[in-house]
């Protein structure tokens, strides 16, 4: 049996999405999996012994018509037994019609008028999360019950690192203390919290906690990140000498780090699938149901202003939702460092 699993998303999507490689490889050892996303994101596939291809993809090229085709072309020749779509976005909807798939599952669309059959088999997605997982990892492994019984699914997303990749000693020069990986700016600005906000909590882990105190960022966000550290007080512990360029070697690094605390984003699903513990800042305008993810309050915690002030929701309604999204800083400002940081305290003291 060939299959393909399309993920043209971002990086915790793909990775979240490689639960489907792994369970359908469990049940059918002889298989063959493909799986393809944004080559941005391939780093989170790499060793995954449940995955035989990895096709990366140009997020602008797939955009035009023609380079579109000939992927399509590039399917129909690998004659897949079954796609798996879980993102459901237009081109891979398209490869899916066209694919020449026996099988294909993937979302309806919710716009009226918007499924033209390009499912074999649409699903439903899931209205609410009935599992420790939540709903994007529950989501995506329901997907794997239109092709067959995979009981017991395993809910986690895994990393895999080669032998030589744990060789590497990314942190000896700071192997005196244990070392905190802060995620201080979110992947886009409506996931990033204001610069004063993120240098008082660091102030505040800093002078309270004997631990070196590492700055994650993208690389375009290197100027934003260096505004944060001259915000701070507390400079001492701070590491800039160390940075990881890629999303492979970001897996490396903090496979060596003791703890996580970072905005939502890929980072997070990275940490937890390397069984980190994790301390997540949502967004105010993330739906925290759909992605916080084996949160048990002790080793993986979050913190979401919905939780905090559920006052400051009572009007907002869904259309205004991508108006909104576009000038977060509204509600963030809300989510002051007064209200974060005695739960994340409390995170720190069970977790270093």
């Amino acid at each position: 049996m060939k299959i393909l699993i399309i993920q043209n998303k971002r990086i915790g999507d793909v990775l979240i999405a490689s639960v489907i490689a792994n369970n359908f490889k469990r049940k059918y050892p002889d298989s063959e999996v493909h799986f393809m996303a944004y080559e941005f994101a391939i780093g989170v596939l790499e060793e995954n012994p449940n995955i035989d291809k990895v096709i990366p993809l140009n997020e602008k090229k797939l955009k035009k018509i023609g380079n579109l085709f000939s992927l399509i072309c590039q399917v129909r020749k690998e004659k897949y037994d079954i796609i798996f779509d879980p993102y459901s976005k237009t081109q891979s909807r398209l490869i899916c019609k066209f694919g020449g798939a026996l099988k294909t599952i993937g979302h309806k669309s919710r716009k009226k008028f918007g499924n033209w059959n390009f499912y074999t088999h649409p699903t439903e997605g899931l209205k609410t999360s009935s599992k420790f997982c939540g709903k994007a990892i529950e989501d995506r492994v329901h997907l794997i019950e239109y092709a067959g019984d995979f009981q017991p699914i395993n809910y986690r997303p895994k990393l895999f690192l080669s032998e030589t990749e744990k060789k590497e000693d990314w942190l000896k020069k700071y192997s005196d203390k244990k070392v905190i990986m802060l995620g201080v700016l979110g992947s886009t600005p409506q996931k990033s919290m204001p610069f004063e906000y993120v240098a008082k909590m660091i102030d505040f882990i800093a002078k309270n906690y004997d631990a070196y105190l590492l700055f994650n960022y993208s690389p375009h966000q290197k100027k934003e990140a260096l505004a944060i550290y001259e915000l701070c007080h507390f400079k001492q512990n701070i590491i800039l000498d160390i940075y990881a360029p890629s999303i492979r070697d970001f897996i490396k690094l903090m496979n060596q780090c003791d703890v996580l605390i970072a905005n939502e984003g890929g980072t997070v699903h990275i940490a937890k699938a390397l069984q980190k513990p994790t301390f997540t800042i949502f967004s105010p305008y993330v739906n925290k149901e759909h992605w916080a993810s084996f949160e048990d309050g002790k080793f993986h915690d979050s913190i979401h202003l919905l939780e905090i002030k559920p006052d400051l929701y009572s009007n907002f309604k869904p259309k205004e939702r991508k108006k909104i999204e576009k000038n977060p800083e509204e509600l963030y400002l809300q989510l002051t460092p007064d209200i974060i940081i005695p739960q994340l305290n409390i995170f720190l003291k069970n977790n270093l």
